[in-house]
């Protein structure tokens, strides 16, 4: 139990801060792994060091001259890679690489997904279902959380075939079918 500051103490030490510090940079990876449900710290430190790699590169290429054919084609390539990945709006520019966080990887991920397709509520009801292994995207059924969605796969992602959600939605919706759920 820590005892109650006296006057004099509180005075001094009204303008100190001892919770925000400031390496701490205000607290955002816990807010962004909060946001997101990165129950893993090494996540949300792979995916700051991918934007940081991304934009180190951005900015070389831009370094280049801009009638340089290297620099066309790998611009071209990596915007259009990160587009294809869902981690940029458009593939126009090479300025947007330059304002990429780890929020964009995140909104990437199958938790997230989900939520925004409504197969889920909320990112850690999706969170659990995926562990469960009720959840598939393709063929495959996936059980990794961190599993990261593109663009084309997003349509792709359903319930597995045996999933009692599955049947329960189903079954909410009359059109069971107890010959597919065999």
């Amino acid at each position: 139990m820590v005892r109650k500051l006296r006057y004099h103490e509180s005075r001094l030490l009204r303008k100190t801060d001892f919770i925000t510090w400031k390496q701490d940079n205000n607290h955002r990876d816990h807010e962004v792994r909060r946001r997101y449900m990165l129950t893993k710290a090494e996540d949300y430190h792979k995916y700051n060091r991918l934007c940081g790699s991304l934009r180190q590169l951005a900015h070389r290429l831009s370094l280049l001259p801009p009638e340089s054919e290297f620099r066309r084609k790998h611009e071209r390539l990596m915007l259009e890679k990160l587009y294809d990945m869902g981690v940029l709006k458009t593939a126009s520019k090479l300025s947007e690489v330059e304002h990429l966080s780890v929020s964009a990887f995140a909104r990437r991920r199958l938790p997230v997904v989900m939520t925004r397709l409504h197969m889920a509520e909320t990112i850690s009801a999706a969170t659990a279902f995926i562990e469960q292994g009720h959840v598939r995207v393709g063929t495959e059924t996936v059980t990794d959380p961190a599993f990261l969605v593109t663009r084309s796969m997003e349509d792709f992602v359903t319930w597995t075939v045996g999933s009692k959600i599955k049947r329960n939605i189903m079954k909410y919706r009359d059109k069971l079918d107890d010959f597919e759920l065999l």
